[in-house]
Formats: C-alpha cells, sequence, structure tokens
C-alpha cells in the first residue's frame, strides 16, 4: 500500500460504514485505501484512487451513499459492466440503476421516477449520456454527492486506452460544483496520474495510490512455439475453471478458438467484428458459466466482471505493461491464486511497431505521441526478456519498490527456464547462415536453410550448396525460429525492412562469430507448478466435493434468475462455505461475503446443499475459522514443490499427496515431474515399470519428445501425466546440440 497524500483530518463515520458493509456486503473489515476512499466522498473531498483489479475500487464509491443518504453517479464506459454492477447491487439489497440505451421505455420511466423520489442510491451512466446538455441538465436538479468516474485512465493522452470523451468529463466541474469527484483505475503512471487530475479539474485531491503487485496471480513468459498445442496445456491445468486467451486479430482469434474447441474444451471467439447481439450472447454464457473460455482480441474483458477468471493467457504480446497489467488484472479478482502466460515472439514486437506507426500516421499524431508508445512497446518486450522476477518488474514500472526477493510466483523465481547448452555455438551458427545468404532474407528463410529444406526458392538462389545448409537439420523449425528472435531480441541480429524485413548482421554478429562474445539462450522447462505468494493456503480445510456442489447450485440459480453466476456468490464465499460448512442460517452471516439479504434469499437452500454433502461424506459442521483474529492463514513452509517432494520421497502417491496438500491432482503430477527430473528415485511408486518401458521404448522410436504423438502410439490407454514424468527423468541434462563445429563466415 502507498497512499501518497493521506486525507485531511475530519471525523470518520467508521460505525456506520463498517454496520452497512456488513449488512449489505457480509464483509466484516475494510482493504486498504478503501477507508480512506469512502471518507473523503463523505467528507466532499475530490480523489484520484488507484487500486490494482480486484482491489475492491467498486465497494469505494457503493458506501458513501448509504452512508450520506446522497446520491452518487458512477460514469462507466460499457453498457454490459453497468448491468452486471447492478445485477450484483440489487441482490445484495442495494437501490441501485443504471440509465442507457439497452433500457425499454417502461424501465427507463421506472429508473427516472426512482432518481426524483429520492429511492435511488447510486446510478450508472455512460460518459456520452453525461455529456448530454439535456440529461446533464436534467441530473443538476437533484442532489448528487459526488461522481465516481471507473477507467479513468481513458481521460489521459498518456494512457493506454484514450478516449476522447473522457477527456470532456471536466463539464461535471462546472455543472455539479458542489459535487466530489473521485477518479479510479487499476493502471496509471505517475504521468497518467497527473494528466488524470489536470485534466478533470480535480481541485486538491486526496491522491491515494494502492500497491500495483497482485500476489496471487503467478506470471509466466514462455517461448511461443505452437501456440494453440501450448494454450490446450495450460488451459488443462485449469479444467472446468474460467480462463480468457487474448489473440492480436480477429482472424487469429476465430482460428484459436475453432482449434480449442476440437481439443474439446467449452470456448467461444469474442471480436469487434462480430454482431453487438453476438458478442452479448458469448459475454452471458460466459458469465453464467455455460463457457469455460473466451478466445478475445482485447475488445473483450472491460465489460466482464467476473470474479473467478483463474487463467489468462496472451497468444500474442501486449504493446505495454499498461495493457498487459489491465488485461492480466481480469484474473483473480476474487484474490484467490491464477495464473497469467504470455506467449512470447519477437515476431510480435515487428508487428506492433508497424501496426502503431501506420495508424499513427493516418490519424496524424504528433512525433511525442508516436515515440512516447514506441517506448511503452519497448518496456513490454524488456519484461518478456527472462531473467527478472516479474512481480518486481511490474511493481517498479509504475514506481513502486518490491520488497521480496524471490516472488515464488513467476517463472524466474520458479526457475522454470533452462539455460540451452551450447548457446554460443547455435547462435555461431544461426549468423554464420544469414552471412552465407547475403543478408538478403527473413527469419523464415534462413530457419529453411539450416533446417535443409527442399524448396524452390532455395534451389533458385543456389542456397542448397552452401556449408551452412542443412546444418541444423532435424530441429524443431518453430524452436530454431524462436532461437533466431532471440538473437533479435539480444541486439545480436538487426531487422531492416517493414514489407518484406531480412536480417543483417550487425556488430554484436560479428563479435560472436569471432568467438569474442558469449551467447546465452533459454528454453521454457516443463516444470511448472501453479505457485503463487497467497495460493499456499487457499484449499486448506475445502471440501472439494462440497465445493463442486455449492458451484453447481449456483450455476443452476444464477439460470432461473438470469443473472450472472457471479452475482449469486464469488468463489471466495463457495470455498468458505466448503471449509466451514455451517449448519444454521445465524452461522452463514459469519462467512465472508453473506449479508442479511443474500442470507435471508439463499441461507436455506445453501444449508440443504451443506446438509447433503456432510451427512453422505460425514463431514464435521461449525469448523472455526483458522485465523480468528482476521490475520491470514498461516503458510505452509517451503514452496509447494518442495512440501511435494519431501512426501514423495516419503513414497506417498498421486492422490495422497493431493489430499494433504489440497492440491489438485493434476497439480501434484506437476509436482511428481519436477522432482522425477531432480532426484534418481525409481518411479515404480507412482508408475509401474512396464509403463515406463512402453514410453521411453515409443519416444525413441519416434525420436520425438512431445506428449500427443507418444500417447496417440501407445493407444491412448498411459495419461499425458505419466508420458510427461517419464520424459522429464530422461531428459535430465539432454540438451545438448547435436554438431559442436563452431563455423565461420
Amino acid at each position: 500500500m502507498n497512499a501518497i497524500v493521506q486525507p485531511a483530518a475530519y471525523p470518520s463515520p467508521e460505525h456506520d460504514v463498517m454496520s452497512h458493509v456488513r449488512r449489505t456486503w457480509g464483509f466484516d473489515r475494510l482493504r486498504p485505501l478503501q477507508a480512506e476512499a469512502i471518507d473523503a466522498a463523505l467528507a466532499g473531498r475530490d480523489a484520484l484512487v488507484v487500486m490494482p483489479t480486484g482491489g475492491g475500487k467498486s465497494l469505494c464509491y457503493q458506501v458513501p451513499p448509504l452512508v450520506s443518504r446522497r446520491m452518487s453517479v458512477v460514469v462507466s464506459p460499457l453498457i454490459s459492466l453497468m448491468k452486471d454492477q447492478v445485477d450484483g447491487l440489487r441482490a445484495c439489497g442495494y437501490p441501485a440503476a443504471a440509465l442507457n440505451s439497452a433500457l425499454s421505455a417502461d424501465e427507463r420511466r421506472e429508473t427516472e421516477r426512482q432518481i426524483a423520489s429520492g429511492q435511488c442510491r447510486l446510478l450508472f451512466v455512460s460518459p456520452e449520456k453525461l455529456l448530454s446538455d439535456f440529461f446533464s441538465g436534467w441530473l443538476a436538479r437533484f442532489p448528487v454527492g459526488h461522481f465516481a468516474i471507473d477507467e479513468a485512465h481513458c481521460v489521459s493522452h498518456w494512457g493506454h486506452d484514450f478516449r476522447p470523451e473522457y477527456r470532456q468529463l471536466r463539464m461535471i466541474r462546472d455543472r455539479f460544483p458542489s459535487a466530489a469527484i473521485h477518479a479510479f483505475t487499476a493502471t496509471a503512471t505517475r504521468r497518467v496520474r497527473d494528466d488524470v487530475v489536470a485534466q478533470l479539474g480535480l481541485r486538491d485531491p486526496c491522491m491515494l495510490v494502492g500497491c500495483f503487485d497482485r500476489p496471487n496471480l503467478a506470471y509466466r513468459v514462455i517461448p511461443r512455439t505452437r501456440a494453440v498445442e501450448q494454450a490446450d496445456a495450460i488451459l488443462r491445468r485449469h479444467a472446468k475453471q474460467a480462463s480468457i486467451v487474448y489473440c492480436m486479430t480477429r482472424k487469429e482469434t476465430d482460428a484459436t478458438a475453432a482449434e480449442l474447441r476440437g481439443l474439446g474444451h467449452r470456448v467461444a471467439a469474442y471480436h469487434a467484428g462480430m454482431s453487438a447481439g453476438d458478442r452479448r450472447r458469448v459475454q452471458d454464457r460466459f458469465a453464467s458459466e455455460a463457457l469455460d473460455v473466451v478466445v478475445a482480441t482485447v475488445a473483450f474483458g472491460m465489460g466482464i466482471d467476473r470474479s473467478d477468471v483463474r487463467c489468462v493467457i496472451h497468444a500474442s504480446m501486449p504493446k505495454s505493461i499498461e495493457h498487459y497489467q489491465q488485461e492480466t488484472g481480469r484474473a483473480g479478482r476474487d484474490g484467490l491464486e491464477a495464473e497469467c502466460v504470455l506467449l512470447y515472439s519477437a515476431a510480435d514486437v515487428f508487428r506492433w511497431e508497424g501496426l502503431m506507426t501506420r495508424s499513427a500516421v493516418e490519424a496524424g499524431a504528433p512525433d511525442s505521441v508516436i515515440q512516447h508508445h514506441v517506448a511503452l512497446l519497448r518496456h513490454m518486450r524488456d519484461y518478456c526478456a527472462p531473467g527478472r522476477c516479474r512481480h518486481r518488474q511490474l511493481s517498479e514500472y509504475f514506481d513502486q519498490e518490491y520488497p521480496r526477493g524471490n516472488c515464488g510466483a513467476c517463472d524466474t523465481c520458479l526457475a522454470e527456464h533452462e539455460e540451452v547448452g551450447g548457446a554460443t555455438v547455435l547462435a555461431q551458427k544461426i549468423l554464420s547462415c544469414v552471412c552465407r545468404v547475403g543478408e538478403r532474407f527473413g527469419v523464415r528463410y534462413v530457419v529453411d536453410v539450416l533446417r535443409g529444406a527442399n524448396t524452390e526458392a532455395i534451389r533458385r538462389n543456389g542456397h542448397d550448396r552452401l556449408s551452412t545448409y542443412a546444418l541444423l537439420k532435424g530441429e524443431d523449425p518453430r524452436e530454431l525460429t524462436q532461437v533466431t528472435y532471440q538473437l533479435l531480441d539480444q541486439g545480436m541480429l538487426s531487422r531492416v525492412g517493414d514489407d518484406k524485413p531480412v536480417v543483417r548482421l550487425n556488430e554484436a554478429s560479428w563479435r560472436v562469430l569471432r568467438g569474442q562474445q558469449e551467447v546465452r539462450l533459454w528454453r521454457s522447462s516443463s516444470n511448472v507448478t501453479l505457485a503463487s505468494q497467497d495460493a499456499g493456503d487457499a484449499w486448506a480445510g475445502v471440501d472439494p466435493g462440497l465445493f463442486e456442489a455449492l458451484r453447481d447450485w449456483r450455476r443452476e440459480t444464477a439460470v432461473r434468475r438470469a443473472v450472472p453466476a457471479f452475482v449469486i456468490f464469488g468463489d471466495a464465499t463457495l470455498r468458505e462455505l466448503a471449509r466451514r460448512r455451517p449448519s444454521s442460517t445465524a452461522s452463514l452471516l459469519q462467512i465472508s461475503g453473506i449479508g442479511e439479504r443474500k442470507q435471508g434469499e439463499f441461507g436455506e437452500e445453501l444449508l440443504r446443499v451443506i446438509d447433503a454433502l456432510c451427512r453422505e461424506h460425514g463431514l464435521t459442521r461449525d469448523v472455526p475459522p483458522e485465523n480468528p483474529a482476521g490475520g491470514p492463514r498461516p503458510r505452509r513452509t517451503g514452496p509447494l514443490p518442495e512440501v511435494a517432494a519431501r512426501l514423495f520421497r516419503k513414497g506417498w502417491s498421486v492422490a495422497r499427496v493431493a489430499e494433504e496438500m489440497c492440491r489438485a491432482e493434476s497439480t501434484v503430477w506437476g509436482y511428481l515431474a519436477e522432482f522425477a527430473a531432480r532426484e534418481d528415485a525409481p518411479l515404480d511408486p507412482w508408475i509401474q515399470a512396464k509403463t515406463v518401458a512402453r514410453i521411453e521404448h515409443e519416444a525413441d522410436r519416434l525420436g520425438d519428445q512431445r506428449l500427443k504423438p507418444i500417447h496417440e502410439a501407445l493407444g491412448g490407454d498411459v495419461s499425458y501425466n505419466e508420458i510427461r514424468v517419464v520424459l522429464r527423468r530422461r531428459d535430465k541434462g539432454a540438451h545438448e546440440p547435436r554438431r559442436e563445429e563452431r563455423p565461420g563466415c
């Protein structure tokens, strides 16, 4: 937490605030900076509030009108977001409404009546509607206590999602001089924050800037080789859980969604090329849990209020860290563990450079704006390089220190990257080939020559007679392409041209070729865990069968009421129910997320579900909280893979380890694969010796280390988990290059 300026000293109606919070939302404490933001609104003071997604911004503008009994207005960019928020508030018994073009004439008149009578406490409108002279003049007739501007980074030219209509919201100051203005965003650098304050005309604002770090998220950046196969493997770690896959273009979005659907995922595409009705149907199906995965362009997300997204995959690199922070911020908004994976290729950098330059020139943007966006892209490219803690990089980008030495929740700190053996020799072979083809071709052509491809272009150019032809025959073309792009990223190759770019040598290239500079290259290992900083005990004590039964009940209830499932309860509340297993409606109020309205509305149904499962499985009831004082749960001693390794050394089965650690078996198989790669213990406690022999035989016969071909060759009767463990054991120290000669030009 980093509150830049504390609010001025004035009486805080803390008792009234917390009584409303307990009755309405069922929370017994506020999160960092929520009290300060609420106090500022009640005191009539302007504020800029920067909190990470999931940090609780909404409560900051929802509580003040309940305490002050004056209506507040929320400026929100999307109708779908307004609807979800209004549905959620009304489910808690909160008098909220929205005015937008999606309402019928009768609905609009009823909302206007509620406003005029003073019944409405929170009104959601779009910036375009508020800018209407007629509407703002009508609204000025009523006592508006304060305005909350959501997604306030859209105000700034320097923000990642500038919108001209947001720039005009300064009119609030003129039309409603007595109302406080609060600007809310999850992503804003110091430059953007200063611009928002200036453009909105905030008066002596309370500057509240929370911690940008999201400790419940595990960040990974891995080289993109086979995007769909990689996404499929990641999504299977989150089976039956909400996930988002971001693509750069509409064409890629449609193709990726179709391929993932063919692999058995419940998935749909979403992009701006679809009709508004089709986009809304996808959003509704995702919100109702009829879909697990949405493959989308960045058009998807801002209007989604689902809090239980467990995985966000970027199939291509975003164009700025602000975009990345905003999009990954859609994972784990309930505070529970989630995974964010970026499939990186330097090719994305060059694509973005071309797109951004062309669009800026067409729009007549000044050079300063173009240079600013190029700088944002460079920061994003630097983030993708291996070697530094991802949590630290994101915190420092937003001008905050990161206090931990090892976050325990990113690919770097979890040691999930393997250094390529013989990297300097491999780089020399690639650079030598670039030289021998005359520095006149792109990456793909160079890779084809190195692999000995029999193409018409290579024969026509006589490059099948070069000494570097087929020098790396048998190498995977996608992995070889990624290695070449790593050389571009590290400045050991140059790229020239936009329409038909070619790669050329530079001074660094010649130092490598002369043996004057060593090269380090990386590949992602299969050593992947789902650890995050705060995930250690997130499932401790939770009965998985009861949790799934409660999820089924939530889904069915949401369908009956025609609202998103998260409007009923979030995953955090369901986990707490499955952990505490209350036996009375009174004890339900001890569960975070259950207020008086939801206790009365859903209490009897919840108890029936809990009663049935507890009787069937002999589960105890009214389990006391592990942290009765309200503090954090004690963490396990050591990283989760090490905890699992200690149990594997005792010969425990995967199922027993999963039960002990409150982890899914698929996760524990990942721990076992890591254990097998590090230690020489026999595999027979977990995989029969004859099965190990069959897997090794097929791997040798096929000459392929990919899981799917081996699985198919074994007739599908050996699990992917078993194959992965055996291959990881064989993979130890097996990454030396096949040819060791040092080529020159």
